[in-house]
């Protein structure tokens, strides 16, 4: 038998830690598997190829939102090419039903958190078991029965990919929207055998850490020692943790205090700050306690903070929408990720469909197309304010000058207008260069905000000319002589935008 554990990453940079839990665990067959990992920008047909130079028996293949349509169309070949290779799926995407892309060219399909149900399915198979079911239903394992994936990563993951780790699974919460709220029992590892673990990678030269708890400081004891772990290193390392928002008492704050510019990135989902929308999605909002956590992580570490707004949810106006970014740009210059709402299979956002009028796409990412409060034109309107702002505002390239958009005025009612005339110039969200975003920026604060040019060159400059190495773009050229600049050298690696 000849096993491989395959996925395709959304990015180089990342790494699955599914495939390694799948392999930890795989008992005597671990010695006829091999993990490949490719991603989504990489050539089905080259993909398959290399899967099948080994000719394996067995295939296993994690299955996710970003990659769901590329698996449809990688099974597609290998079933033609070597029809009596046994196809694996696993993952989110195949764990709830309804499939909206057809997997049915798969042998079988895994359900739920398959650490230990693929080696018994893969032991199965190896004994020539007649095996009648094609959808394996699994309940979740017990932790402490499970060996951590953490040294197969490779030297090369360390050295070019982000080490995703786990402390815990599950959430306690139901916010409708997430799949993590189907496992609301948070079950966690063993602390001080997971603790050795990151060692052991720290001393072959880990720096990067991603942790996917969907909860990082539910458990104030875990919580504090996997901070204390980083606090104890003398080398500049970048960690990232998802938090609950209104859940930092004391003892964390302190240590967040501790962290060096740079080495700390908090993802805080806070989706909306309308109490009447948060409600009708089963989310809990703590207001006043978000508001001064958020104020707290601004004003008195050097953390860097990502928080996430939704686009769609039901019963949001784009007005309501606005008034949470208005809000969030008041308390906070930290990264505001937009997102637009996605149906889910198994979440019970469906609920709202027809009181709402929901109208999702059945293609990943499945999301909102429009409902009662957006239109489809709204939709698509915001889809390119979130990547025009993704650009402009949370890329940290115009911390100077974008706030000339605005000043005292709404954020969201002002860069509405700007998204929508620099989409006119465009006709595009992507491949915009550096030099090109810049000179449109220019040119609607001059032509059509009407601010003096010398002021919003002066700006620009300071924004664009700020990493040592850069070229004044020639639009520029005329307002930089007199201009006195302060570079820096730039930086590159996992925390780029943080630093």
């Amino acid at each position: 038998m000849n096993i491989i554990l395959t996925t395709l990453n959304s990015r180089f940079t990342h790494s699955s830690i599914g495939l390694r839990y799948l392999y930890a665990n795989l008992d005597y067959l671990q010695q006829k598997t091999t993990i490949m990992e490719f991603s989504i920008n990489d050539a089905i047909q080259s993909v398959a190829e290399k899967l099948l130079e080994t000719q394996p028996s067995i295939i296993g293949i994690g299955v996710y939102i970003w990659n769901a349509t590329h698996i449809y169309e990688l099974i597609h070949i290998l079933k033609k090419v070597s029809p009596k290779t046994t196809i694996i799926l696993g993952g989110p995407e195949v764990s709830y039903k309804p499939f909206r892309v057809n997997f049915d060219l798969a042998d079988f399909i895994i359900s739920g958190e398959g650490d230990i149900a693929f080696f018994e399915l893969c032991k199965s198979i190896d004994k020539n078991n007649n095996l009648t079911t094609k959808y394996i239903e699994q309940t979740a394992p017990a932790l402490k029965e499970l060996k951590l994936p953490y040294q197969y990563y490779t030297d090369d993951d360390i050295k070019n990919r982000y080490i995703y780790v786990e402390v815990s699974r599950g959430c306690p919460f139901e916010c409708e929207f997430c799949l993590s709220s189907m496992d609301e029992r948070v079950r966690a590892f063993n602390l001080d055998e997971v603790l050795q673990e990151f060692q052991k990678l720290w001393d072959r030269g880990a720096r990067n850490f991603k942790f996917v708890d969907r909860t990082f400081n539910l458990n104030m004891l875990t919580a504090n020692k996997i901070l204390d772990f980083f606090l104890e290193k003398d080398e500049q390392y970048f960690a990232h943790f998802e938090v609950i928002p209104d859940h930092f008492p004391n003892s964390i704050k302190e240590k967040i205090k501790s962290f060096p510019h740079g080495s700390l990135q908090l993802e805080i989902g806070i989706q909306t700050l309308n109490l009447e929308i948060a409600n009708n999605i089963s989310r809990q909002l703590k207001l006043d306690k978000i508001k001064e956590n958020i104020s707290f992580l601004e004003n008195e570490t050097d953390a860097h903070i990502h928080l996430d707004l939704i686009v769609g949810l039901p019963g949001e106006t784009l007005d309501s929408f606005g008034k949470n970014l208005d809000e969030l740009v008041s308390l906070s210059s930290c990264e505001i990720q937009i997102g637009i709402l996605k149906k889910l299979s198994g979440t019970q956002i469906d609920r709202h469909d027809i009181l709402h009028g929901m109208v999702y796409s059945e293609i990943p990412p499945y999301d909102i197309l429009q409902n009662n409060q957006l239109s489809f034109k709204d939709i698509q309107i915001m889809k390119r304010f979130a990547r025009f702002w993704d650009l402009t505002y949370n890329s940290g390239n115009f911390k100077n000058t974008l706030p000339m958009l605005y000043k005292d005025e709404s954020v969201y009612k002002n860069f509405y207008n700007f998204s929508i005339w620099i989409y006119t110039q465009t006709n595009s969200t992507w491949k915009i260069s550096l030099d090109r975003l810049s000179e449109l920026l220019f040119r609607y604060l001059v032509d059509v905000k009407n601010l003096l040019d010398e002021d919003v060159a002066y700006n620009l400059l300071q924004d664009i000319m700020k990493l040592k190495g850069r070229a004044v773009p020639k639009y520029l050229k005329p307002f930089a002589k007199d201009v006195k600049i302060h570079s820096k050298i730039g930086t590159s690696g996992f925390n780029k935008r943080q630093l």
